[in-house]
């Protein structure tokens, strides 16, 4: 009966083989002509990954949580000598389902590196070793749950997806969020606006005497830097103003704050102004913001209140809601008067000024950092230093002076939003490029994303879709034809090409420089 068992299981095995050899031969005579930018064996061996999984007891539809057996994980591919062979990867200890390579606070201290923790290095990119490096699948976490849509997601989340309740009790008389049954819920307070985020956005918005308190100021503020952003709250509440913001947080103690911003479908990036400069380039925020972000701003002469100075843009604005902004006490006085002092000697003044909360603006042009008396610190940068150079470049205690074509147009010279998502940016010619150029990809980008939608329509609907990443996102153009859906998109620049991402900000969207082929720290 072995024999015979054996026997027949071969039979079937062989009749498989020669299916699926058929199939794609099929597929080569049918498909090899029609599928633009695939070939037909790329395209059978897409099918073959499919039929694969099915074969071997896979289901499309099985929920994202379930374990499966390592030999129903989906293939890799990898070149061998016969052509392509299936290769399959293991799935990594579940103790990994919150893995963050080159931000693992554990191997940091397992590695006993030499970080100085008051500069916080220890909360920078520092990459693993090859013989530390994980070649697995990250597991979601047990239980894990089709995320919540958006808008929705924006106040609550599932639990389970980021199993860390935590900051639910430190932070639960200040509105962060609160634990309900199986969600997490985010009422859209936080440290500085018990009361909610939108309250707070429109009274900026009335300290600047904008509009209808709307802190867009008809289309002229677009783009936000929220510094140690909690849950990204403030930024979750700027977007129904058309005001994207890139909040920004550590992985610290609070256990991956980001985490949940992302959960909630809201920009966000790991990381922390520390001795390197933020992965974004020169004069990209209109504002940057500061709620009881517990920085010590007059660390190392100012260097950090500095680096908010290279990416604002000419008039922009820092808003700084903290006890030394209202309190009586000495030594929240003594602190006031320093870093009034020290952002006078910058050439910011201040904007407004109301209950717990100023606003200073940046200059409009070089004039005042030109008529300082020699010898005034913080310094001008050298005018051999790149401002726009940003992996792994050290801050500078310095002020980075404006472009002539800012100097001389007395701003950005960008349009207001939406219309700067499609307007040639001023800063093209940086690059060579030509405003006919730009209008090309423009164009080229807006068809392509529409054939995009259009094909995957019959599987997905609109609230589908709310997290994208563009990996190599050259000017931009692929966010900008997005810019009526209910998505934003984090457009990487790799290091190693051209520098457009001042571009991408200039037109309105958010990104960041990225390394992709790191093979140490960074």
């Amino acid at each position: 009966m072995r024999g015979r068992s054996d026997g027949l299981q071969k039979n079937r095995l062989l009749t498989f083989v020669g299916v699926v050899a058929v199939f794609l031969v099929f597929l080569y005579v049918y498909f090899g002509s029609k599928n633009s930018g695939e070939s037909a064996i790329e395209y059978g061996s897409r099918s073959l990954r499919k039929l694969g999984s099915s074969y071997l007891g896979g289901d499309e539809e099985t929920d994202i949580g379930n374990k499966q057996d390592e030999s129903s994980i989906k293939f890799g591919l990898e070149d061998g000598d016969y052509g392509i062979t299936p290769k399959s990867f293991p799935v990594c200890d579940d103790r990994h389902s919150e893995l963050i390579p080159c931000l693992d606070r554990h191997l940091i201290y397992q590695m006993r590196l030499k970080l100085d923790l008051s500069l916080m290095e220890h909360y920078e990119r520092h990459c693993p070793i090859p013989e530390r490096r994980y070649n697995c699948l990250i597991p979601p976490p047990s239980g894990y749950k089709v995320p919540i849509k958006w808008p929705k997601s924006r106040d609550e989340v599932w639990k389970a997806n980021i199993p860390h309740t935590h900051l639910a009790h430190e932070k639960s008389d200040q509105n962060w969020m609160v634990e309900r049954g199986e969600k997490i819920i985010f009422p859209g307070g936080g440290t500085h606006f018990h009361y909610g985020a939108d309250k707070y956005i429109a009274s900026l918005a009335n300290m600047l005497n904008f509009t209808n308190s709307n802190l867009n100021n008809e289309g002229r503020l677009r783009t936000v830097l929220d510094v140690g952003c909690g849950v990204a709250s403030f930024g979750a509440y700027l977007l129904s103003s058309n005001i994207i913001a890139m909040s920004l947080a550590p992985n610290d103690v609070h256990q991956n704050q980001i985490q949940f911003a992302l959960e909630r479908g809201i920009p966000a990036y790991l990381g922390v102004l520390g001795t390197k400069r933020l992965p974004y380039p020169s004069r990209s925020f209109e504002l940057a913001h500061c709620s009881r972000c517990r920085i010590d701003w007059l660390q190392r002469d100012g260097i950090l209140l500095l680096e908010l100075d290279r990416l604002l843009r000419p008039g922009g604005y820092f808003a700084y809601s903290s006890p030394e902004a209202y309190a009586q006490d000495e030594e929240d006085l003594r602190i006031w008067r320093a870093m009034s002092a020290l952002v006078e000697r910058m050439c910011w003044k201040i904007a407004a000024k109301m209950n717990q909360t100023v606003i200073w603006v940046k200059p409009l042009t070089n004039d005042c950092y030109m008529e300082r008396e020699p010898g005034t610190q913080p310094p001008l940068c050298r005018s051999d230093d790149n401002p726009d150079a940003v992996w792994g470049v050290p801050m500078e205690a310095c002020i980075t002076r404006y472009s002539d074509h800012d100097h001389r147009t007395r701003g950005s010279g960008l349009a207001p939003w939406p219309t700067r998502s499609t307007a040639p940016p001023p800063r093209l010619a940086d690059f060579g490029y030509s405003n006919e150029m730009f209008e090309k990809d423009t164009e080229l980008w807006r068809r392509r994303v529409e054939n995009y939608w259009n094909l995957l329509s019959p599987k997905i609907q609109l609230d589908t879709l709310r997290n994208l990443m563009d990996m190599k996102a050259n000017l931009g153009s692929f966010g900008a034809a997005l810019r009526e859906k209910d998505v934003w998109v984090m457009n990487v620049v790799p290091e190693d090409g051209p520098n457009t991402l001042k571009l991408i900000y200039d037109r309105g969207l958010i990104g960041t420089v990225h390394n992709w082929y790191a093979k140490s720290t960074c």
